[in-house]
């Protein structure tokens, strides 16, 4: 019996052994392993004088041993060592590079970077893996030429202008125009290279305004110019709305039962506030990212027509209305009415007034039936409540096609249209675009003056 135990003990002596050593040669195999450290970094750098240039290497299993890098003139030049460093710890190293300043003041506009990585691997006769990297870096300290050609003289809060500029640098990036708000404009090759348009649309609940052109090349260089507008406020209407027990368990309790979450169990004001808050916020989004796209096609004209959804319509609504829900004599909640209402007769049809790509055509919470049509140039065009879809998503109109009929559908009482501009995700008044006189001075006078300035510079 005893004989039996000191086998049994010798024998797990023997397997802990075994173990140790496996766990030992492993560790010794994971040494020779033979991948080259990661060196991360863009193919080709662009740098002006202030920014360093970002670089991160790792190697994941052995580690960093050696980091070299040479800055070279040409391919024939044995280049200038800038870095030369030796690596005791560490798995991953990020460097911020500075040139030297002799190479600024030698007017080079290009130079040729060499990175060379080692890792601890004991592959390679104990001469660990090495990564080699070659970028070329342009040099380049000039900011974007930016001069506006034309632009509207006048935006109104809750309105539209049009702008037409050239920006010009050889190693240009990116051009946009942005608000003091932060809203960024995404702007339209125009005619001929180095040559750009965009609609501007100003909130209307944002008290002012300023919209600037920003043009970035690559190597960070950076040029803001100011578009000079005139600015008109705007008093819009604010409603105070009593809500009654025929609405509340109407309407509203059939929206809520349908968008609601599952097992939310609201009362009839909770449910009022899910309906003109929760779902109103949810489809607007939906809405407002839809329409937020612009293609990056070359705009050449844009031969827009007013915008007459219905015949024969009266207004019943206005745009911008900013309403106050009350039940009995008590604030409930509050919402903006985005939109024109147009009511004529039953089931009247609706009309597109201009050629377009319908890019939204199903049920839509608060707007029920709801169509939104692209015309380009990021305008677009958006019909709510309508009783029937005629379009499909992807469909392409004309002007003067029937695409639907108006409704009581989502939270409309009555029979009428819900009718909306945006301009790349942003809601504007739809009267700007039911007026020829606006729409010539503020859009087809802009972008043909500015047409006229494209040419005489290109001949």
């Amino acid at each position: 019996m005893a004989h039996r135990r000191k086998t049994n003990k010798i024998i797990f002596l023997l397997v802990l052994v075994v173990i140790v050593l496996a766990l030992f040669f492993a560790k010794q195999f994971e040494i020779f392993e033979k991948n080259p450290p990661v060196i991360y970094a863009e193919d080709k750098v662009y740098l002006n004088l202030a920014e360093p240039i970002i670089m991160r290497i790792a190697d994941e299993q052995s580690g960093l041993a050696h980091i070299k890098i040479t800055l070279k003139k040409d391919s024939n030049d044995s280049g200038v060592v800038i870095k030369d460093e030796k690596l005791t710890n560490g798995f991953e190293s990020t460097l911020e590079i500075f040139l030297p300043k002799n190479s600024y003041k030698e007017k080079i506009s290009s130079y040729i970077m060499q990175v060379e990585a080692k890792d601890k691997s004991l592959w390679n006769f104990f001469g660990g893996n090495t990564a080699f990297k070659e970028i070329p870096i342009v040099l380049d300290d000039k900011k974007p030429l930016v001069s506006i050609l034309s632009n509207s003289y006048q935006i109104e809060q809750g309105g539209v202008a049009s702008v037409v500029f050239k920006a010009k640098d050889e190693n240009l990036d990116q051009v946009f125009i942005q608000t003091d708000k932060g809203k960024v404009f995404t702007v339209s090759p125009y005619l001929k290279q180095d040559y750009y348009a965009s609609l501007i649309a100003w909130d209307s609940k944002d008290e002012d305004f300023r919209a600037y052109v920003i043009a970035k090349d690559k190597a960070g260089n950076t040029t803001k110019e100011r578009i000079r507008f005139y600015l008109k406020n705007r008093k819009y209407k604010n409603s105070n709305i009593a809500l009654n027990d025929r609405f509340l368990e109407g309407k509203i309790q059939t929206l809520a039962e349908q968008y609601a979450p599952q097992g939310s169990n609201f009362n009839k004001l909770e449910s009022f506030k899910f309906v003109n808050e929760d779902l109103r916020l949810s489809n607007e989004k939906h809405i407002h990212a839809l329409t937020a796209q612009v293609s990056n096609q070359t705009l050449k004209n844009f031969p827009i027509k007013l915008f007459l959804p219905l015949k024969n319509a009266m207004k019943v609504a206005d745009f911008a209305d900013h309403r106050f829900y009350s039940y009995d004599s008590e604030f409930v909640s509050e919402s903006y009415h985005m939109g024109l209402d147009l009511a004529s007769v039953a089931k009247a049809p609706i009309f597109s007034s201009n050629d377009g790509q319908v890019v939204f055509a199903q049920e839509n919470g608060i707007y029920g039936v709801n169509i939104v049509i692209d015309h380009g140039f990021g305008l677009y065009s958006l019909y709510g409540h309508c009783t029937v879809s005629k379009v499909s998503i992807g469909d392409k109109v004309k002007a003067g096609d029937i695409i639907a009929n108006t409704g009581a559908s989502g939270l409309a009482l009555g029979d009428h249209l819900h009718f909306g501009i945006l301009i790349q995700g942003v809601e504007v008044r739809p009267e700007e675009w039911q007026d020829s006189n606006w729409i010539k001075n503020n859009i087809s006078k802009v972008l043909d003056e500015g047409k006229k300035i494209i040419l005489s510079e290109t001949k």
